[in-house]
Protein backbone atom coordinates (compact mmCIF):
# COMPACT_ATOMS: atom_id res chain seq x y z
CA UNK A 1 0.00 0.00 0.00
CA UNK A 2 1.19 3.57 -0.67
CA UNK A 3 0.37 5.84 1.97
CA UNK A 4 0.82 9.76 2.86
CA UNK A 5 0.49 10.01 6.51
CA UNK A 6 -0.80 14.07 8.09
CA UNK A 7 -1.61 15.14 11.36
CA UNK A 8 -0.36 17.87 13.73
CA UNK A 9 2.33 18.15 16.10
CA UNK A 10 1.57 15.89 19.24
CA UNK A 11 -1.25 13.65 17.34
CA UNK A 12 1.33 10.57 17.45
CA UNK A 13 1.77 10.13 13.52
CA UNK A 14 5.28 9.36 14.10
CA UNK A 15 4.82 6.48 16.63
CA UNK A 16 1.76 5.26 14.72
CA UNK A 17 3.50 5.47 11.22
CA UNK A 18 6.52 3.16 12.61
CA UNK A 19 3.65 0.19 14.24
CA UNK A 20 1.97 0.77 10.53
CA UNK A 21 5.05 0.08 8.59
CA UNK A 22 6.67 -2.51 10.57
CA UNK A 23 2.85 -4.67 10.22
CA UNK A 24 2.83 -4.06 6.19
CA UNK A 25 6.82 -4.21 5.75
CA UNK A 26 6.73 -1.38 3.99
CA UNK A 27 9.22 1.75 4.28
CA UNK A 28 8.68 4.86 6.47
CA UNK A 29 9.35 7.37 4.86
CA UNK A 30 10.21 10.65 7.09
CA UNK A 31 10.76 13.64 4.68
CA UNK A 32 12.70 15.08 7.80
CA UNK A 33 15.35 11.67 8.03
CA UNK A 34 15.59 12.35 3.85
CA UNK A 35 16.98 15.72 4.44
CA UNK A 36 19.66 14.02 6.59
CA UNK A 37 20.58 10.83 4.87
CA UNK A 38 20.91 13.51 1.84
CA UNK A 39 22.78 15.91 3.36
CA UNK A 40 25.23 12.75 5.55
CA UNK A 41 25.51 11.21 1.90
CA UNK A 42 26.99 14.04 0.14
CA UNK A 43 24.89 14.18 -3.16
CA UNK A 44 24.84 17.23 -5.56
CA UNK A 45 21.41 16.93 -4.64
CA UNK A 46 22.22 16.80 -1.07
CA UNK A 47 24.65 19.48 -0.97
CA UNK A 48 21.94 21.62 -2.07
CA UNK A 49 20.28 21.10 0.63
CA UNK A 50 22.69 21.54 2.86
CA UNK A 51 23.38 25.01 1.68
CA UNK A 52 19.60 25.93 2.29
CA UNK A 53 19.37 24.28 5.62
CA UNK A 54 22.52 26.06 6.86
CA UNK A 55 21.41 29.15 5.96
CA UNK A 56 18.33 28.29 8.49
CA UNK A 57 15.84 28.36 5.18
CA UNK A 58 12.59 25.92 4.62
CA UNK A 59 13.70 23.98 1.76
CA UNK A 60 12.12 24.91 -1.63
CA UNK A 61 9.35 22.85 -3.39
CA UNK A 62 11.40 21.83 -6.43
CA UNK A 63 14.22 20.40 -3.99
CA UNK A 64 12.28 18.37 -1.88
CA UNK A 65 10.12 17.07 -4.99
CA UNK A 66 13.75 15.93 -6.44
CA UNK A 67 14.26 14.62 -3.01
CA UNK A 68 11.26 12.25 -2.89
CA UNK A 69 11.02 11.30 -6.19
CA UNK A 70 14.38 9.61 -5.55
CA UNK A 71 13.71 8.23 -2.47
CA UNK A 72 10.69 6.57 -4.19
CA UNK A 73 12.09 5.45 -7.20
CA UNK A 74 14.35 2.62 -4.65
CA UNK A 75 13.60 -0.82 -4.73
CA UNK A 76 12.39 -0.95 -1.12
CA UNK A 77 9.12 1.65 -1.81
CA UNK A 78 8.41 -1.87 -4.50
CA UNK A 79 5.38 -3.19 -2.50
CA UNK A 80 4.09 0.33 -1.01
CA UNK A 81 5.52 3.07 1.37
CA UNK A 82 4.33 5.81 3.98
CA UNK A 83 5.32 8.90 3.52
CA UNK A 84 5.73 10.99 6.63
CA UNK A 85 5.53 14.74 6.53
CA UNK A 86 5.19 15.64 2.49
CA UNK A 87 3.27 17.22 0.71
CA UNK A 88 2.56 19.88 2.93
CA UNK A 89 0.87 22.45 0.39
CA UNK A 90 -1.52 21.72 -2.49
CA UNK A 91 1.34 22.46 -5.21
CA UNK A 92 3.17 19.28 -3.57
CA UNK A 93 0.59 17.66 -3.48
CA UNK A 94 -0.14 17.79 -7.40
CA UNK A 95 3.52 17.76 -8.10
CA UNK A 96 3.43 14.10 -5.74
CA UNK A 97 0.60 12.92 -8.41
CA UNK A 98 2.15 13.43 -11.12
CA UNK A 99 5.97 12.38 -9.99
CA UNK A 100 4.31 8.68 -8.68
CA UNK A 101 2.46 8.42 -12.30
CA UNK A 102 5.41 8.51 -13.75
CA UNK A 103 6.48 5.85 -11.62
CA UNK A 104 3.55 3.97 -12.16
CA UNK A 105 2.49 4.65 -8.21
CA UNK A 106 -0.46 5.83 -7.01
CA UNK A 107 -1.48 6.99 -3.44
CA UNK A 108 -4.22 4.20 -1.57
CA UNK A 109 -5.19 6.17 1.58
CA UNK A 110 -4.07 9.55 2.59
CA UNK A 111 -4.07 9.27 6.24
CA UNK A 112 -4.93 11.75 8.87
CA UNK A 113 -3.86 11.33 12.32
CA UNK A 114 -5.64 14.08 14.36
CA UNK A 115 -6.01 15.79 17.68
CA UNK A 116 -7.72 18.81 18.77
CA UNK A 117 -5.68 22.34 20.08
CA UNK A 118 -6.39 21.43 23.36
CA UNK A 119 -5.37 17.40 23.13
CA UNK A 120 -2.32 18.54 21.57
CA UNK A 121 -0.81 21.39 23.82
CA UNK A 122 -1.82 18.75 27.01
CA UNK A 123 0.42 16.57 25.22
CA UNK A 124 3.22 18.60 24.21
CA UNK A 125 2.98 20.62 27.17
CA UNK A 126 3.80 17.73 29.67
CA UNK A 127 7.06 16.60 27.82
CA UNK A 128 10.10 17.37 29.82
CA UNK A 129 13.93 16.88 29.49
CA UNK A 130 17.23 15.83 30.60
CA UNK A 131 19.20 18.57 29.91
CA UNK A 132 22.77 16.15 30.41
CA UNK A 133 21.31 13.19 28.59
CA UNK A 134 18.94 13.89 26.46
CA UNK A 135 15.85 12.01 27.75
CA UNK A 136 12.53 12.75 27.14
CA UNK A 137 9.94 12.30 29.82
CA UNK A 138 6.18 13.00 29.76
CA UNK A 139 4.46 13.74 32.88
CA UNK A 140 1.42 12.12 31.18
CA UNK A 141 2.21 8.81 30.26
CA UNK A 142 6.41 8.68 31.09
CA UNK A 143 7.05 10.10 34.41
CA UNK A 144 10.36 9.94 35.93
CA UNK A 145 10.50 8.13 39.01
CA UNK A 146 11.36 10.68 41.04
CA UNK A 147 9.54 13.86 40.08
CA UNK A 148 11.07 16.67 38.18
CA UNK A 149 14.40 14.45 38.11
CA UNK A 150 16.13 12.28 35.35
CA UNK A 151 16.36 8.99 35.85
CA UNK A 152 19.31 8.26 34.45
CA UNK A 153 21.72 11.09 36.22
CA UNK A 154 19.91 12.95 38.54
CA UNK A 155 19.78 15.88 36.22
CA UNK A 156 16.80 18.60 37.07
CA UNK A 157 14.57 17.85 33.92
CA UNK A 158 13.63 21.08 31.76
CA UNK A 159 11.02 22.40 29.45
CA UNK A 160 11.78 22.77 25.99
CA UNK A 161 10.77 26.68 24.91
CA UNK A 162 9.08 24.53 21.16
CA UNK A 163 7.29 22.53 23.94
CA UNK A 164 5.85 25.46 26.38
CA UNK A 165 1.79 25.52 25.53
CA UNK A 166 1.60 29.59 23.81
CA UNK A 167 4.67 28.21 21.35
CA UNK A 168 2.74 24.79 20.98
CA UNK A 169 -0.50 26.63 19.94
CA UNK A 170 0.93 28.26 17.39
CA UNK A 171 2.34 25.74 15.59
CA UNK A 172 -0.54 24.05 15.43
CA UNK A 173 -2.07 27.17 14.29
CA UNK A 174 0.28 27.70 11.38
CA UNK A 175 -0.15 23.81 11.17
CA UNK A 176 -4.50 24.01 10.64
CA UNK A 177 -3.07 26.82 7.91
CA UNK A 178 -1.10 25.12 6.04
CA UNK A 179 -2.88 21.54 6.05
CA UNK A 180 -6.20 22.31 5.79
CA UNK A 181 -6.07 22.74 1.92
CA UNK A 182 -4.28 19.22 1.30
CA UNK A 183 -6.62 17.82 3.49
CA UNK A 184 -9.52 19.36 1.26
CA UNK A 185 -7.28 18.08 -1.62
CA UNK A 186 -7.61 14.74 -0.48
CA UNK A 187 -10.72 14.40 0.66
CA UNK A 188 -12.77 15.90 -2.19
CA UNK A 189 -10.72 15.74 -5.41
CA UNK A 190 -8.90 13.00 -4.71
CA UNK A 191 -11.48 11.14 -2.45
CA UNK A 192 -8.86 8.91 -0.57
CA UNK A 193 -8.93 10.34 3.49
CA UNK A 194 -9.12 8.22 6.32
CA UNK A 195 -9.40 10.34 9.31
CA UNK A 196 -8.23 8.79 12.79
CA UNK A 197 -8.77 10.27 16.28
CA UNK A 198 -5.28 10.55 17.39
CA UNK A 199 -5.93 11.61 20.88
CA UNK A 200 -6.77 7.86 22.12
CA UNK A 201 -4.76 5.11 23.77
CA UNK A 202 -1.95 4.30 21.55
CA UNK A 203 -2.52 0.86 20.72
CA UNK A 204 -6.44 1.74 19.89
CA UNK A 205 -5.74 4.23 17.60
CA UNK A 206 -3.02 1.33 15.53
CA UNK A 207 -6.13 -0.91 15.47
CA UNK A 208 -8.71 1.39 14.16
CA UNK A 209 -5.82 2.71 11.34
CA UNK A 210 -4.98 -0.60 10.62
CA UNK A 211 -9.13 -1.54 10.38
CA UNK A 212 -9.18 0.86 7.41
CA UNK A 213 -6.35 -0.04 5.99
CA UNK A 214 -7.63 -3.29 5.49
CA UNK A 215 -10.91 -1.79 4.54
CA UNK A 216 -9.15 -0.11 1.50
CA UNK A 217 -7.01 -2.81 0.21
CA UNK A 218 -10.15 -5.58 0.57
CA UNK A 219 -12.71 -2.69 -0.83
Amino acid sequence: MNVILMGPPGAGKGTQAKRIARKLDIPHISTGDMLREAVAAGTDLGLKVKEVMDKGLLVPDDLMIDLVRERLAREDTRNGFILDGFPRTVEQAIALDKMLDELKKDIDVALLVDADEEEVVKRISSRRVCPECGKVYNLLTLKPKVEGYCDNDGSRLIQRDDDRPETVRARYRVYSDKTEPVIRYYSGEKGNLVKVDGSGEIDTVTAEIVNHLENVKHG
